[in-house]
């Protein structure tokens, strides 16, 4: 009996809890489809949470208001091109710090570590001086190139790949392969769960990332989508159910790509939180 309250108690803690983080992005989905007077009247009540007078017209407000697609395929080319050279920057840098024997591995993979605990806001600045005098303002690679390396992902990497067998490289030398060859037809494919883990974090973190394309972007042509939210926000007249429209739409690919890669990324996260 005891271990059955035990159980039911955490089941309880873990609903409320579900429904805790659930309601905001409830709350809305349900105001995108209600007429904006109704959003406001209905506000802070539990009306807020009842679909009645649904439409899709917020939806397609917004698409009349702002260049949408263009925020969105900004946003999507970015995070794209972040995700994809990171992992194959971070995952070699990975491999030559856990695999690899050269003079002062240990003291760079120190400095990557040290790296971890640097806010960007603690770099934002002098960063923003050296993209100034590469002419890099105001484009797709200034969003891009700094944040191809990632020292999180890089550990990440390191810590799963100092757990594969070590007979599986040994066997790869034996056959003749390089290092090279070695990485890419033995590690990569044994490395599923980490690619997957990184590939998740790294879109969840980019997808949402504000401060620095404030920073460094002026024109609506390489606006990604965060950016754009706050200009709509302050675009008259404030209407909140096209605000919540436009919320939804942002937040879908980031819900949609965790579904589908959940299982990889828990997998990942577990193989490189127990070896770490």
């Amino acid at each position: 009996m005891k271990r059955r309250w035990h159980i039911a108690m955490l089941y309880t803690t873990l609903a409320l809890l579900a429904v805790l983080y659930i309601a905001p992005i409830l709350l809305m989905v349900i105001g995108s489809l209600k007429p904006d007077a109704r959003v406001l009247i209905e506000a802070g009540t539990w009306k807020a949470f009842l679909p009645d007078h649904a439409s899709l017209q917020n939806y397609a407000d917004v698409f009349s208001r702002v260049d949408f697609t263009r925020y969105l395929l900004n946003s999507l080319w970015i995070t794209g091109c972040v995700v994809f050279f990171g992992l194959i920057v971070n995952a070699m840098a990975g491999y030559a710090f856990a695999r690899m024997q050269w003079q002062g591995r240990d003291r760079i993979f120190g400095l990557v570590l040290m790296i971890l605990i640097v806010p960007l806001e603690a770099i934002a600045v002098p960063l923003f001086y050296l993209v100034t005098l590469l002419g890099w303002r105001d484009s797709y690679v200034v969003q891009i190139v700094p944040f191809i390396a990632n020292a999180f992902s890089i550990y990440l990497f390191h810590t799963f790949f100092l757990g594969l067998p070590r007979e599986l490289e040994e066997a790869a030398r034996i056959d003749g392969a390089g290092p090279l060859r070695t990485f890419t037809g033995i590690i990569v494919p044994n490395a599923k769960p980490a690619f997957a883990s990184v590939a998740i974090l790294t879109f969840l973190t980019q997808w949402g990332a504000f401060l620095w394309p404030l920073m460094v972007t002026s024109s609506e042509a390489v606006r990604p989508l965060p950016l754009g939210i706050a200009a709509f926000y302050t675009l008259p007249p404030l209407q909140w159910g096209d605000i919540f429209a436009f919320g939804v739409m942002m937040v879908a690919p980031v819900l949609l790509a965790f579904l589908i890669f959940q299982k990889w990324f828990v997998r990942g996260v577990a193989a490189t939180g127990v070896k770490g």
